[in-house]
């Protein structure tokens, strides 16, 4: 059976849950890891309903061995086909009033946890020659911004890492993409938390979920002479 393994999946309308929904549809059983159960249960839940086939794992992103043992229960189940490593939260914050640890946890969860999910899911790519591993990331990795330098950081540390796995690592099969989202989704993390900046935002102002999926589908679908490193996202009145 083929594999998909994700990681970073929560609520039900935020990316990582609507990445695991739409590959399942793609006869592929998926494993949705993140840090609450229950959120991974709803999705797997989804998916069954829909008759198709997942599991969930609780697992914290940036401790090797959660990342370990998720990638162990997925080989159990088949041949991996694709990893996508979703996780990563906003860190904002003027530099000066930053404790190190909160730098820190920014790097860990967005980087540091990007390098464990990356090597665990090449360690079975290797032996196949053959696998799509996408990173989520952000604009944060592209240039500098106030008042973001822990997320600025974290984020362009991942694109280089993810980078240097695809110049590594495509010429033994494997495919890396890296998906820029140039702005807020529109998904329950914005709508739910903060109503009225999404009401400010109007539906033309944050980036449809759907469509960063289709991104992510494109990738994967892509065949090896016409390969993608990245692919960015952002709505047509976002100010770049």
């Amino acid at each position: 059976m083929d594999v998909t393994v994700i990681s970073g999946v929560g609520p039900e309308r935020g990316l990582g849950a609507q990445l695991a929904l739409r590959f399942a549809q793609q006869n592929m059983h998926v494993f949705v890891a993140g840090r609450t159960q229950s959120k991974l249960d709803l999705i797997v839940s989804r998916i069954t309903e829909n008759g198709g086939s997942a599991e969930a794992v609780e697992a914290d992103a940036t401790k090797e061995a959660d990342t370990a043992r998720l990638f162990d229960i997925a080989q159990k189940k088949g041949k991996l086909r694709l990893a996508i490593y979703n996780t990563g939260n906003n860190t904002p914050g003027k530099i000066i009033n930053m404790d190190a640890s909160y730098f820190e946890d920014s790097w860990r969860v967005c980087c540091f946890g990007g390098f464990l999910f990356a090597k665990e899911a090449l360690r079975q790519f290797e032996t196949t020659k053959d696998g799509v591993l996408l990173f989520t990331g952000a604009s944060a990795s592209l240039r500098g911004r106030a008042n973001f330098g822990a997320f600025n950081s974290s984020k362009g540390a991942l694109r280089n890492l993810a980078q240097a796995i695809a110049k590594e690592y495509g010429p033994e099969g494997v495919h890396v993409g890296h998906v820029v989202v140039d702005g807020p989704i529109g998904g329950e993390k914005i709508i739910d938390r903060f109503p009225e900046y999404a009401e400010k935002l109007g539906e033309q102002g944050m980036i449809n979920i759907e469509g960063i999926v289709d991104a992510y589908v494109y990738l994967y679908n892509q065949p090896k002479n016409a390969w993608s490193f990245e692919v960015d996202m952002r709505t047509s009145i976002e100010n770049w």
